[in-house]
Formats: structure tokens, sequence, C-alpha cells
């Protein structure tokens, strides 16, 4: 019988072993976002540059058919974002909600949910405050680090700002001749970057990473309440932060920038929007978490933006939680472990909501140039 019992020991101690082996700990910590931030080596932040940046970030002249610009699905009175589950870029016309496709139309969706540019400074950011901006990561699927990168794959992608009419492997070109054909772009990007022959594919890049990189919202109350303000947040919002820990949402969501930046498989459902299934990373069917900094400006929710509210993001991690399969192409035995170590209930979600509030700050810039050098519509066709 003893030998019986140290059998079954060394057995549970081997399938805690394997457990461990399948998904480490998490390290779990918090921390105010940094009141400075970092550039890369080789772009510093300077005044003229973000100036030229958030002229380019609003200029549609970036675009194939010139009727996009960054701006418009990244628009500040949508929080950087925009209130779409997914977005509508070439050959189409308004703003936010209220954008439709032209017609007629062969240009598809983009497949994924808009993210805030918000914040993107800080992207990569691990529990300890540490970052290196070259290779921080950036979209839902992790494919590009840095902003300098991530700010000219937008240009190249057909249903985002490309359209019909252009290579994927021309339009950049395309793009700088036309920039150069602009006096004021001319001296713009003489200024920025001190070179006579200033207007390249990599500077436009550099120049729209700086803008982006100043937009940084850095105060919200939770910010204050970790830097000693114990009274920025309420007692009811506190109850939530520790909710919130508790039930395991701080297991991905965690460090300054609540993420992990890492891939896990939820089994989110499917936007009926889109013909193909969006298999996210390497098939895998996994998304990079994204931060939940500023989740009043960001709805709808997910990498597809398939979840309207909190409410219903939580309510879903609740069903997935207790094995419940909402996405036919998922299973849950494919399900992320840190998901099985979920546990929430419905009392508890208005508390954990209370405090993801705390979150939000909206002390970003939320000025938009009157006009831009090229003369075309600011924004693109928003209106």
């Amino acid at each position: 019988m003893v030998w019986a019992i140290l059998l079954s020991g060394c057995k549970d101690s081997n399938i805690k072993r394997k457990r461990s082996s399948e998904r480490p700990a998490a390290v779990v910590r918090f921390a105010a976002l940094p009141e400075t931030i970092r550039s890369p080596k080789d772009n510093p932040l300077t005044p003229e540059k973000v100036e030229l940046g958030k002229l380019l970030f609003y200029d549609p002249i970036l675009s194939g058919n010139k009727d996009v610009a960054c701006a418009t699905c990244h628009h500040p009175n949508t929080g950087y974002a925009e209130f779409l589950d997914i977005s509508m870029g070439a050959n189409a016309h308004g703003l936010g909600s209220k954008r439709r496709f032209n017609v007629p139309n062969d240009i598809p969706f983009v497949k994924r949910n808009a993210q805030t540019i918000i914040n993107t400074a800080f992207n990569g950011m691990d529990v300890y405050n540490n970052y290196t901006p070259k290779k921080a990561s950036m979209f839902w699927d992790d494919r590009i680090q840095s902003l300098e990168k991530q700010a000219l794959e937008p240009i190249k992608a057909l249903e985002e700002m490309r359209g019909r009419g252009h290579s994927v492997e021309g339009i950049l070109e395309v793009v700088v001749e036309r920039l150069k054909e602009i006096p004021e772009y001319q001296r713009m990007f003489t200024l920025a970057f001190g070179e006579n022959e200033a207007i390249s594919k990599e500077n436009l890049g550099k120049a729209i990473a700086a803008f982006e990189r100043s937009l940084v919202t850095n105060n919200s109350r939770f910010d204050r309440y970790m830097r000693g303000d114990k009274e920025a947040i309420l007692i009811s919002e506190q109850e939530g932060f520790e909710l919130f820990k508790k039930v395991g949402c701080a297991n991905c969501h965690n460090g300054p920038m609540f993420s992990d930046y890492k891939p896990h498989v939820l089994g989110v459902p499917e936007n009926r929007k889109l013909q193909v299934p969006d298999a996210g990373i390497g098939d895998s069917f996994a998304f990079r978490t994204p931060t939940l900094r500023n989740l009043r400006f960001t709805a709808p929710y997910m990498h597809n933006g398939s979840l309207k509210s909190l409410q219903r993001v939580l309510e879903f991690y609740e069903d997935i939680a207790n094995g419940k399969e909402r996405n036919p192409h998922v299973p849950k035995e494919k399900f992320d472990p840190f998901v099985r170590e979920l546990k929430l209930s419905v009392k508890e979600m208005s508390l954990i909501i209370s405090f993801l509030n705390t979150l939000n700050d909206d002390s970003f810039d939320k000025v938009i140039p009157q006009s831009v050098p090229s003369g075309l519509p600011v924004g693109g066709n928003i209106d």
C-alpha cells in the first residue's frame, strides 16, 4: 500500500510538471505608464518630425487613389481608432459608423478591427517597464516590429490604403514621387531630417512613427493611483481591480500597458462580414493580447470587433472558461491554458468594468489640421 501511495504521488507530481511545462506561470505586476517615452536611436523625436508626421497622417496623398489617409480609420474623434467592427479603407466614404463603400465596389473589408494608435509608443513593454522601440510588437498578428515599419504597412495593403491600380511592390515608390512634387513636403522633410534629398520611404515611416509616438495618455486615474494618489479611484473600482487580478484576467493583461504582447487562442466568434475565417498567427487562430487602456474609445472589441461591449467580452470569457465553444473552427481543446484558469461570474462583471474605466484618459492630441500640403481633403473622403 505504501508503495502504491508513493507511485501515485510520483504520478501526480509528473502531471503537475507536465502542466507547468505546457504553460509557464504569468508574472503579474502593475505600474503607472512612464512619464517619458523612448525613441529608436536612428529616429529621435523632434518637434519638426512630429509636425511632418501629423500632416502625413492626415493626408490621403499616401493612398493609391488619394482617397484614404491614416486618420480615416484612426481619427481623434474616435480615440485614434474607429467605432466599427472591421474597417472600410479604399473606395469608401464617411467616418466611423457612417462609413460606406462606394458603388460599384470590389474592395473587401479590412479583416481586423482598427486598434488605437494611442500609447503605441509603449508597445512591447513588459511588467518591469522595459521595452525596445525597434522591437515593439505591432498588429493583431505581431507580423511587424516597430512603429517605423508599421506606418508603411497600411499603405501597401489593398483593402486599407493601396486600392486598385498599384502593386504592393511599387506603391511606396509612387507615394514618394508624389511627395517630392510638393514643395511644402520638400521643405518639411529637409527640416525634419537635415538632408537635401530627405523624401524616402524610410523617412516617411520615421515621420509618421514620430507623430504616433507623441500620442501618449499616461495620466489616467489608474496612473495617478499607482503613483500614490489613493483617492484617484473609488473604493468600488479598487474592488474591481482586485477581482480583475483574482479571477485571472491579469494572466494576460498585466504590466503598465495591460498586455503581455503574446499570442493566445480564445475561439472568438467569427465576423460574418468576412467570407474566409481569420486564422490568425500561423493559422493557429491565436491573436496578440491587446492593451486595455482607453477601452471607452475602442469598441467594438476583439480582433474582429465581434463583441460590442465590455459586458459581452466578459460574458464571452465566462463561456469559454466553462468550455463553451463560440467558434466552430476552434474546439475547446485548443483554448489557451490561461482560459481554463478563469473564474468569472456575472455578479463580478460590473465591478471589473468599473475598474477598466479608470484606464481611460482623453488628454490626447485632438487638433485636426485645417489643410494638408497636397491640398486633398483632410483625413480622406470622410465627409
